[in-house]
């Protein structure tokens, strides 16, 4: 167990980081086309010579590149980059000897409930890993701060042009509870124009509302599904905060939840994608298209066979290079994020919408089942919550109701609709619950759980 000692030398570690670098991605926010571009290539350049340098498992990928002359247009060249190679050569991934697959995992174990720095060096974050393959990440604190620096500079840049209140802008943070995950580690150490107020999402619902009540937060964060229970307390009259913002972040913000969100705060939607792999996006209030951070992570939309789609189509998957951790290259790495391409801003910065995630497409042999499929269960007013669970022929589907519920009638209508995706004589069970199960560490729901086979 680390003591307190640990995590505040952290926040003055992470506070001076900030300084320092904050006042470079405030002039970011007015780059051209150009420069971003110039930006890209030459930060790719770094991190390819980094990683040919310092990294056998890159090395290998790198041999025979010209990195002096290595264009962002060449990426397509190098290949693709799975958290499953990355998990299982993390020890030739990783630039730093200092660094390994045991010493980090050693220190995530550690620092459950109190953040601190591995060799007071290096930022550790696990991802959820609550629907497979848990990824560890490991950057510097000035690396990380970077990613924070990017993730703030919109609310920076805007209080400098309306006025920052005394003390900075306080927003509470309705997400993870571990440091181990980044948005409760920001939480934990963040200081300065943004002060980060964590409201850890595993907390009982009653107990977040009064942590919000006595806090009356100017600025409201959390992922979607949290943000949608806290939608129905503010209605109720047990939740009286009236923010000024409210974004959600870290999971897909459906239609139905925006318009319950937005109507029961008074304010518009901001959707932000953040992933602890590096990559960030937010739209403007209200918005559905994202805007991301193309001078952090380089991005690339693709189909299954990682070959680019064109603007409008929904890519299988999000191929990333991050440019600012040097510590553990990923280049061309593979994210199961589904997007849809938009046109680019006048900066060249990549803007999508977000369609989901890959992994949540249900398939059942040559039939394939979209999240969209169970829209039943949004339009059924007295559902609060719900999961759904593939099974072999059908799902299982968990709802928390407030209100009368025709689970029968439900049953039928899941049924219908499944049926009309080519399911032939589809299994549905629907089970009322008071609560869904949340991730222990993250507070995320997992919606849609795939079927995963028992092995003999």
């Amino acid at each position: 167990m680390h003591d307190p000692a640990a995590t505040e030398h952290l926040r003055e570690r992470a506070a001076a980081e900030l300084a320092t670098r904050l006042p470079d991605h405030l002039g970011r926010v007015s780059w051209d086309r150009a420069r971003l571009a110039v930006h890209q290539r030459d930060g790719l350049r770094e991190l390819l010579a980094q990683a040919a340098a310092n990294s056998p498992f890159h090395a290998c990928r790198l041999a025979g590149i010209d990195i002096d002359r290595f264009e962002v247009a060449d990426l397509p060249r190098l290949p693709v980059m799975t958290k499953t190679e990355m998990m299982s050569q993390f020890d030739d991934v990783v630039t730093d000897p200092r660094v390994s697959l045991r010493s980090v995992q050693a220190h995530l174990d550690a620092s459950k409930t109190r953040a601190s720095l591995l060799c007071d060096e290096f930022v550790c974050l696990a991802s959820g890993g609550s629907s497979g393959l848990r990824g560890v990440f490991v950057q510097t604190v000035g690396a990380y701060m970077d990613f924070m620096a990017s993730f703030i500079r919109p609310a920076v840049a805007n209080g400098a042009a309306v006025g920052t209140p005394p003390g900075g802008l306080v927003a509470a943070v309705v997400a993870a509870s571990s440091p181990i995950h980044s948005s409760a580690l920001a939480a934990a150490i963040m200081s300065g124009p943004v002060r980060l107020v964590p409201v850890p999402a595993t907390l009982p619902l009653g107990e977040i509302t009064e942590r919000l009540n006595a806090l009356a937060p100017p600025t409201l964060i959390g992922y979607p599904t949290m943000l949608a229970l806290l939608a129905a307390e503010q209605r109720a009259g047990r939740l009286r905060i009236a923010p000024a913002t409210v974004t959600a972040s870290s999971e897909q913000l459906t239609d139905e939840d925006r318009a319950a969100i937005t109507a029961a705060f008074g304010v518009p939607v901001t959707d932000q994608f953040a992933s602890t792999e590096g990559l960030t996006g937010r739209s403007d209030p209200g918005g559905r298209v994202l805007t991301f951070a193309t001078d952090m992570c380089i991005t690339e939309l693709v189909n299954s066979d990682n070959q680019p789609v064109p603007q409008g189509t929904v890519a299988d998957k999000v191929l990333v290079t991050n440019l600012h951790n040097l510590t553990q290259p990923l280049i061309r790495y593979e994210l199961t994020d589904r997007f849809v391409r938009h046109p680019d801003d006048p900066a060249g910065r990549l803007r999508a919408t977000v369609d989901g995630r890959a992994d949540s497409v249900f398939r059942y042999g040559d039939v394939a089942v979209h999240p969209i499929t169970f829209s039943v269960l949004v339009g059924a007013e007295a559902i609060t919550e719900y999961q759904v669970r593939q099974t072999q022929q059908g799902v299982i589907i968990d709802v928390v109701a407030d209100g009368h519920l025709d689970i029968p009638e439900l049953r039928d209508a899941v049924g219908h609709d499944l049926a009309r995706c080519g399911l032939k004589t589809p299994e549905v069970t629907i089970r009322a619950v008071a609560s869904i199960e949340r991730h222990a560490e993250t507070g995320k729901v997992v919606r849609f759980v795939p079927f995963v086979p028992s092995r003999p």
